[in-house]
């Protein structure tokens, strides 16, 4: 065991539009989490690793938002969610800096009651109000539970970032590290690349459409000289009325959502990216075991 160093695991939790994937993408400096202001965004679990070669390592699992579920997907999610807050060696609780607590953070308190592990609480979102706003805060949600560490940050600006770090690691236990110094994420690049697709999709779709939707990739692969990679995908919906708005007029909608991913699948991949996109409909595919796992939704425990 190298002398001094801590690895383990944390995830992030927080009800959906707390700034959960931003906060992660600033702690890891990449872009790996998806993020738009629509909820739901985050399905899967979401690893990145973030390293200091003097302290050590920390793993982030990124876990979907807790919610009540509505539906077989959004059971898959909850599910997930919950089962690593036993799993991890931290959990860090993101809210929002108010002294009002919803109904969504009353739900997860229930849930972080039941738990072991130590919770940071992380109030984040500091640069949208006073710094008397952010006092009240504090002082409400620790009249409710007690929590290992309070960290007041702005995921958006990057400030206290770097306590949040230090704060983490106390918690860790020693060890050596999981990943090679150089990895940020153990997602496969298929996954990541259909997780852009997707983000790129929220953002351009009206507020009805991105819930239904999922995205597959058909084939990625590398031309000779390696200079090109061609991307198939196809973006699966419930509806058919949603399909003509990603399509939209004489193929708009889908040329933009394609222009905006290609765009980033380039920087991320460092190639360039001949990307074709589809679009099909599956009804009902969020209520589908058979699909749910045909689309990567697999529960870990099978």
């Amino acid at each position: 065991m190298e002398q001094g160093k801590k690895s383990g695991f944390v995830t992030i939790i927080g009800r959906p539009n707390v700034g959960k994937s931003t906060l992660m993408n600033r702690l890891i400096g990449q872009k790996i989490a998806i993020t738009s202001k629509k909820p739901q965004t985050t399905r899967n679990r979401i690893q990145t690793v973030y390293t200091d070669l003097e302290k050590g390592q920390i793993v982030f699992v990124d876990t979907p938002g807790i919610h009540k579920a509505k539906n077989k997907l959004g059971e898959y999610m909850v599910n997930v969610a919950e089962r690593t807050l036993n799993e991890v060696d931290a959990v860090l609780w993101l809210v929002e800096p108010t002294d009002y607590i919803g109904a969504g953070e009353r739900h997860i308190l229930e849930k972080l009651k039941k738990v072991k592990t130590p919770v940071i609480l992380v109030i984040n979102k500091t640069d949208t109000v006073k710094r008397e706003d952010v006092f009240l805060a504090i002082d409400t949600y620790r009249k409710e539970y007690e929590f290992a560490e309070v960290v007041p940050l702005s995921a958006l600006r990057g400030e206290n970032t770097d306590i949040l770090i230090g704060l983490i690691f106390k918690y860790l236990p020693y060890g050596p590290m999981f990943y090679e110094e150089d990895t940020i994420t153990d997602q496969p690049q298929r996954q990541i690349v259909a997780e852009v697709i997707r983000e790129k999709s929220l953002h351009a779709l009206d507020e009805e459409v991105p819930h239904g939707i999922a995205v597959t990739i058909e084939q990625m692969k590398g031309r000779k000289g390696g200079k090109i990679i061609d991307i198939d995908a196809t973006i699966i919906c419930e509806r058919d009325s949603h399909k003509g708005i990603i399509i939209g007029k004489g193929g708009s909608m889908l040329k933009k959502i394609g222009s905006n991913a290609r765009y980033e699948i380039e920087r991320m991949l460092e190639s360039q990216v001949n990307l074709k996109l589809w679009v099909k409909v599956k009804k009902d595919w969020r209520d589908s075991d058979f699909l749910l796992k045909n689309f990567g939704y697999r529960d870990e425990k099978e």
